[in-house]
């Protein structure tokens, strides 16, 4: 079984500017400007990963741009792949990768067979579902020890790279927002609108 390395190699890497570390994956997104640029890029990207690289590879192709995700921090094929897209004259834009997750606080992991059938989604490990087809956002639990009927009990996580964090919470206050917590930053920060519904913006710092 292949060891991940962790975020803080890969980031220290030569070679993967155009990338960042989200959780359990690294993302990069290309803006092509066109339908076109994008299938030319996939079409290299698919050329370029081999063997067991295209088990961790999600290629997100839209109009505009083309997102690319690797579930295994590999830093040669990041570099491989940003390369194919320099040679084809796409820059990268590393303030344009995020991944959401919904929580939910629970007191027992019993709910969540109801949220696997109801999502139709895959089990990974003891308390997080993700979608098999990679389209949705991931769902899991976190505990609570006690019952809480007056607080909100489903929260968005939204990691974004490192160094869009402040940048994202600044926004969100300026949009009426307020920090609830930043107990746990850098990994995450805890934000609520006007009538405290909660989310949170994490960061790959400080988990390793």
């Amino acid at each position: 079984m292949t060891v991940q390395i962790t975020a803080g190699r890969f980031h220290a890497a030569d070679g993967v500017e155009d990338w960042r570390c989200l959780y359990h994956l690294v993302s990069a997104h290309f803006p092509t400007g066109s339908l076109s640029a994008g299938i030319a890029l996939v079409n290299e990207i698919g050329r370029l990963a081999v063997g067991n690289e295209r088990e961790y590879l999600n290629v997100d192709l839209r109009h505009a741009g083309v997102t690319v995700s690797l579930s295994r921090r590999d830093v040669s094929l990041a570099r491989r792949i940003s390369a194919a897209a320099r040679a084809l004259g796409i820059p990268a834009d590393p303030t344009a990768v995020q991944l959401i997750n919904i929580t939910l606080d629970a007191l027992s992991t019993d709910v969540l067979p109801f949220w696997q059938a109801l999502l139709g989604y895959q089990l990974i490990g003891d308390d997080y579902l993700a979608d098999p087809a990679r389209r949705g956002p991931g769902f899991g639990l976190q505990s609570m020890e006690a019952a809480r009927p007056q607080r909100n009990r489903m929260h968005l996580d939204i990691a974004v790279p490192h160094d869009q964090a402040e940048d994202r919470i600044a926004a969100a206050l300026a949009a009426g927002g307020r920090v609830i917590s930043d107990a746990h930053a850098p990994m995450w920060w805890v934000l609520a609108d006007a009538e405290g519904n909660e989310a949170c913006i994490a960061t790959w710092l400080g988990r390793e």
